[in-house]
């Protein structure tokens, strides 16, 4: 197998870890794409969603959501450096029965993405209509179905040849841009009638359970989309390993130089996750704090096809009218981004359960390379249609969120095996690591059986034993 294929380990391709920071810097890159795959959708649309409806009162828990999944990433990107296995082989390994050749965790993620595939759904829907925000004759049918189909095989375009680094920059410059634009109208807004008090983010920080069933289940909704959802935490294992960090630390044995390298691309994994946790969490912040003190006082909730027109007013409450122009740009940029990120992901992760099913040989470089061309070209094509039957991009993200805390189980489960089943001794962490391992398991555990119990459970004891 070729030694530049970054998911076949060769003693040929081990490189030393940089010692430096700014050596490291040059080496950072899959949580920028991990952040452009987040942002959109649970940053832009889901956290505006629950600040317009609940005002600030659940600010703390979406900061909450952002910061507790990432010792499970963490976990999931160790396993990957060291092991050289991508998300799916790893899943392959766990306990359980098997359907065929693949184990049952393959198989439940493969069901749960048909929900998911609403989510991104959602946010090409999102990107089609800000489009038709700046050529209003878009939302008009044929040329409405012409822009999503369009937008959506755009991507295909930009994914079909599988190269890392195109996704990597792209990502990059366009959540930079939108951030900055994003952090001005937020310090803008301070000097307007709607500026943010002091009491009022403080008591966004304090935690409170609002008494509305409605609010708790987008609150919910929301926790499997902001920051890293189980999707994210998956698909960085294939930004970790197309990098080359898996590649440069090279097939594990028994010699210092191995665990040094290890230890050494590690630590510059902690970094990468570190500063994308930063970069996602402060647009959480930010967006929450717009929808909440710009639309949660008008009564405006961003909706069905007024979903990018009703954002916009965070914009120009703060900037002025002019301004919304810019934002329905920057809102085209940072959700396409998103679509752009979750495509190539989607593309590696498909490919790879198929190969774990007995479709191809994922390992095969020419194998892998065809999969995910063919894949880049379906996966939008679904997308697209389903934003065209259901057209509301709010609710399928929210819908997506739901089925994504589901697959926050499998993930949890896994990264809890990785840690005390399948690391090596040498990378053992230390205590304060494992209690924050612990602590983001037992919160995403929580969070997900209040989902199954009111989600699931109750609708279903109602069908079959309805309430006189």
């Amino acid at each position: 197998m070729s030694t530049n294929d970054p998911y076949s380990l060769s003693v040929s391709s081990v490189l030393e870890p940089p010692t430096s920071v700014w050596e490291s810097l040059k080496y950072l890159g899959p949580g920028f794409i991990l952040s452009a795959s987040i942002v959109g959708s649970g940053e832009l649309i889901a956290t505006t969603l629950v600040g317009a409806k609940a005002g600030f009162v659940l600010m703390w828990f979406l900061i909450f959501s952002c910061l507790v999944k990432v010792a499970v990433q963490i976990e999931f990107g160790k396993h990957a450096i060291s092991s050289g296995e991508t998300t799916m082989a790893s899943f392959n390994l766990l306990p359980g029965p098997r359907l065929g050749r693949a184990n049952w965790s393959v198989w439940t993620w493969l069901l749960l993405m048909l929900v998911k595939m609403l989510q991104v759904g959602g946010i090409v829907g999102g990107v089609v209509l800000a489009t038709a925000e700046l050529f209003p004759w878009l939302a008009e049918y044929p040329y409405r179905a012409i822009a999503t189909y369009g937008i959506a095989l755009s991507a295909s375009v930009l994914v079909f040849r599988g190269y890392y680094l195109l996704i990597e920059r792209v990502s990059l410059v366009m959540i930079a841009a939108f951030t900055l634009f994003t952090f001005a109208s937020l310090i803008a807004l301070q000097s307007t009638d709607m500026a943010i008090t002091s009491n009022e983010l403080l008591g966004g920080l304090i935690p409170s359970v609002p008494s509305e069933t409605m609010l708790l289940v987008i609150a919910i909704g929301a926790f499997g989309i902001t920051g890293v959802g189980g999707d994210e935490i998956m698909a960085y294992n294939y930004w970790l390993i197309e990098k080359g960090y898996a590649s440069y630390t090279g097939p594990k044995d028994l010699s210092i130089a191995w665990e040094r390298r290890a230890k050494g691309w590690i630590r510059i994994m902690y970094w990468d996750a570190s500063l994308a946790m930063l970069a996602y969490t402060s647009m959480t912040v930010m967006f929450y704090l717009l929808g909440a003190a710009v639309l949660h006082r008008q009564g405006l909730v961003p909706d069905g096809k007024d979903l990018i027109h009703t954002l916009g007013n965070m914009y120009t409450q703060s900037l002025g009218p002019w301004a919304r122009s810019l934002f329905v740009l920057g809102a085209v940029v940072v959700l396409y981004s998103t679509v752009l990120a979750a495509l190539g992901a989607w593309t590696r992760m498909f490919s790879d359960a198929f190969g774990r099913i007995g479709l191809l040989d994922f390992q095969d470089q020419p194998s892998r390379r065809k999969a995910i061309g063919i894949a880049a070209w379906i996966i939008p094509l679904i997308w697209a249609t389903l934003f065209l039957l259901l057209g509301n991009p709010a609710l399928m993200v929210i819908l997506g969120g739901l089925a994504t805390v589901v697959i926050l189980f499998i993930v949890v489960f896994a990264a809890m095996y990785f840690r005390y089943y399948r690391l090596d001794q040498r990378l053992l962490p230390t205590a304060l690591y494992d209690c924050t391992l612990w602590i983001s398991a037992i919160a995403i555990c929580l969070v997900g059986v209040y989902v199954v119990y009111d989600q699931i459970y109750l609708p279903l004891r109602q069908l079959w034993f309805p309430t006189p």
